[in-house]
């Protein structure tokens, strides 16, 4: 499911960003890039090891910045070919809002706003999402719905079709 990959990404990324003092993860803040083959294996690539390192953030519990984590961020995103977290973090970004308005089956693109009305849709029809959890993620959706923006650079819907299903399996 489209949520599900996007949540995905969104966690690791939030945790992330959560434990990180000098980084705010704001789609609006960190805008929109042109992704490159080698921004898109380099996500796919640090994916296991980011998130090895969120998992111990979360295990640490501790809502206040840790420098040793920060430390830990910086050097997977470096060893996979990122300049830096902050770099990291809009290659997530951008590709989280290219695989939300792709269709898992098709990989049919629909434009950002479109999918996430129809998966405002399909959450809400879904019996099988516990009330607390539906809740919570239509919430996030009419977040995501209100910054939803038009696709800037349309050579990223291409790469991240190219790449669907490797971005997929990392994230699984």
């Amino acid at each position: 499911m489209r949520h599900t990959i996007r949540a995905t990404i969104a966690a690791v990324v939030t945790a992330a960003v959560a434990a990180c003092s000098a980084t705010v993860w704001a789609q609006s803040t960190i805008g929109q890039i042109k992704l490159t083959e080698k921004h898109v294996e380099g996500f796919i690539a640090a994916q296991k090891d980011m998130s090895v390192v969120v998992e111990k953030m979360q295990g640490a519990a501790s809502r206040s910045p840790n420098p040793r984590y920060e430390a830990e961020l910086e050097a997977v995103t470096k060893k996979y070919g990122f300049k830096n977290f902050v770099e990291y973090e809009a290659v997530a970004a951008n590709i989280s809002m290219v695989m939300a308005a792709i269709d898992p089956q098709t990989k049919a693109f629909t434009d950002p706003q479109s999918a996430i009305k129809k998966e405002i849709e399909d959450v809400s029809a879904d019996k099988t999402i516990p009330d607390n959890e539906k809740k919570q993620l239509l919430e996030e959706l009419n977040e995501a719905l209100k910054a939803a923006q038009p696709i800037q650079f349309p050579g990223n819907v291409e790469l991240v079709k190219k790449y669907y299903d490797k971005i997929d399996a990392a994230l699984g």
